[in-house]
C-alpha cells in the first residue's frame, strides 16, 4: 500500500503532526480538516462565511496539488462550532459544489482549533 504525502504552499501548513493530504496509490485522496485561515497572515477569517470560503479554497489547492479538483470529491465532513451557522456555510459550500455535490456529514462540535468557526475535510478520487 503506497501512499504519497501531498503538500502545497497554497494552503496553511499543518499546525501539528499531520499532513495536508495523503494520496493512496495514486487514486484515493484524504484531505485533512482545513480551517479558514489566511495563508499569509495565519489569521482566521472574521465571519463563518469567510472561514468556510478559505477552508474550501485550501481544500481545492491541496486537491489540485495531487492532480484532482473539487469535482473529484466523494465525501466531505463539515465541523461547525455552532449549528446555527449551517445555512451560512451551505451558501458558500454550494458555490464550490454547484453540480453533483459529494456526500456530506455536518457535525456541531464543542470547539475547533484556534477558535475556528468551521473546519472542512474530504475524501476524493484523483
Amino acid at each position: 500500500m503506497g501512499k504519497t504525502i501531498v503538500f502545497t504552499e497554497n494552503a496553511p501548513a499543518p499546525v501539528g503532526p499531520y499532513s495536508q493530504g495523503v494520496q493512496l496509490e495514486n487514486d484515493l485522496m484524504f484531505v485533512s480538516g482545513q480551517l479558514g485561515m489566511d495563508t499569509e497572515t495565519g489569521e482566521l477569517g472574521q465571519t463563518v462565511e469567510e472561514q468556510a470560503k478559505l477552508s474550501l479554497t485550501h481544500m481545492e489547492a491541496i486537491l489540485h496539488a495531487a492532480g484532482g479538483s473539487m469535482k473529484s470529491v466523494l465525501k466531505t465532513t463539515v465541523f461547525l462550532a455552532d449549528m446555527a451557522d449551517f445555512s451560512k456555510v451551505n451558501e458558500v459550500y454550494a458555490e464550490f459544489f454547484p453540480e453533483d455535490p459529494p456526500a456530506r456529514s455536518c457535525i456541531e462540535v464543542g470547539a475547533l482549533p484556534k477558535g475556528a468557526l468551521v473546519e472542512i475535510e474530504c475524501f476524493a478520487r484523483v
